[in-house]
C-alpha cells in the first residue's frame, strides 16, 4: 500500500472506479479542468508517445492511460507534487508506462529531444504573476495558478519544440487569454485546430476554454458544440455527468 503523506487523502478517480488518486487541499487537487482536458484531447492509441507539462499529482496521464495504450511522462516543477505523482503511478500499477520528470518544463527539449512526441497536454496556470501581497499565500497554489515559474509563452514554446511535426498540443485555459493562446500558438508553429468553451449553464459566459493545435498544420479551425456543466437548478447536465461519472 503506498504511503500517505501529512493532509494528503486518497481519493476515487471519478468514473474510473478501479484506480485512486492521492491528493491534498494545500498541495494539489484536481479540478473539472483535468478531466475536460484528458476527455477532449485527441489521443495516439497504440503507438507513439505523450508528455504531460505541469502534471501536478500526474491526474491527467492517469486518465489518459485508460484511452491510450502508448507510454505517457509527466513533467512537474514542484517536488511535493512530483513525489505525489510518482505514488500515484505505483498506486495504480502503471509504473511500466507512465513515467514522472522532477524538472522545469523549460529545460525538457533539451532533456527529452524536440519533435518527440505524438502528443503534448498542458493544464499551465493561468493567470499572470501578481504583486507578492496578492500572492494566493500557499507557495503551492500560487504556483499552480499564477506565472510564477513559466509565462504562456514558455509553455507554448515548449509545447512546439517537443511536439513532432503533425503532432497535437491540447490545452486548458481560460476564454480571456483566447487571443493571447491563438497569437502565441503561431508563433511557434502550432496552428489551431479545434476549440471548445465550457460554460457554468445557459445564458453564462464560458469560464473554461480547452483547445487544442497541429505542429505545422494548415489553417482550419473547428469549433465544437459548447458544453454546459449544470442545469437550470444546479445540478450537473447529463452530459457532464457522463464526462465525470460515465453514466
Amino acid at each position: 500500500m503506498v504511503q500517505l503523506k501529512g493532509d494528503e487523502r486518497l481519493d476515487f478517480l471519478l468514473a474510473e472506479e478501479d484506480m485512486r488518486i492521492i491528493q491534498s487541499d494545500q498541495v494539489f487537487a484536481f479540478s473539472v479542468d483535468a478531466v475536460l482536458l484528458a476527455r477532449f484531447t485527441s489521443v495516439p492509441k497504440t503507438r507513439g508517445e505523450i508528455l504531460d507539462l505541469c502534471t501536478g499529482n500526474g491526474v491527467i496521464p492517469l486518465f489518459l492511460s485508460r484511452r491510450s495504450q502508448v507510454n505517457i511522462t509527466g513533467v512537474e516543477i514542484q517536488s511535493r507534487l512530483h513525489d505525489m505523482a510518482l505514488r500515484n503511478t505505483e498506486l495504480n500499477k502503471l509504473g511500466s508506462r507512465l513515467d514522472m520528470i522532477h524538472g522545469d518544463l523549460k529545460d525538457m527539449p533539451a532533456i527529452l529531444g524536440n519533435g518527440r512526441f505524438d502528443l503534448v497536454t498542458c493544464n499551465p496556470p493561468y493567470f499572470p504573476t501578481p504583486a507578492n501581497d496578492k500572492r494566493n499565500t500557499n507557495e503551492h497554489l500560487a504556483i499552480a495558478r499564477h506565472e510564477i515559474y513559466c509565462s504562456l509563452e514558455d509553455v507554448v514554446k515548449a509545447c512546439s519544440r517537443l511536439t513532432k511535426s503533425g503532432g497535437k498540443v491540447s490545452m486548458v485555459h481560460r476564454p480571456g487569454r483566447l487571443v493571447d493562446i491563438i497569437d502565441v500558438f503561431r508563433k511557434y508553429q502550432l496552428e489551431p485546430k479545434r476549440i471548445q468553451f465550457v460554460y457554468p449553464k445557459k445564458g453564462k459566459e464560458a469560464n473554461i476554454l480547452l483547445i487544442e493545435a497541429s505542429r505545422d498544420g494548415k489553417p482550419d479551425l473547428k469549433v465544437l458544440p459548447p458544453l454546459y456543466t449544470h442545469q437550470e437548478n444546479g445540478e450537473y447536465s447529463q452530459e457532464f455527468q457522463e464526462i465525470l461519472y460515465g453514466k
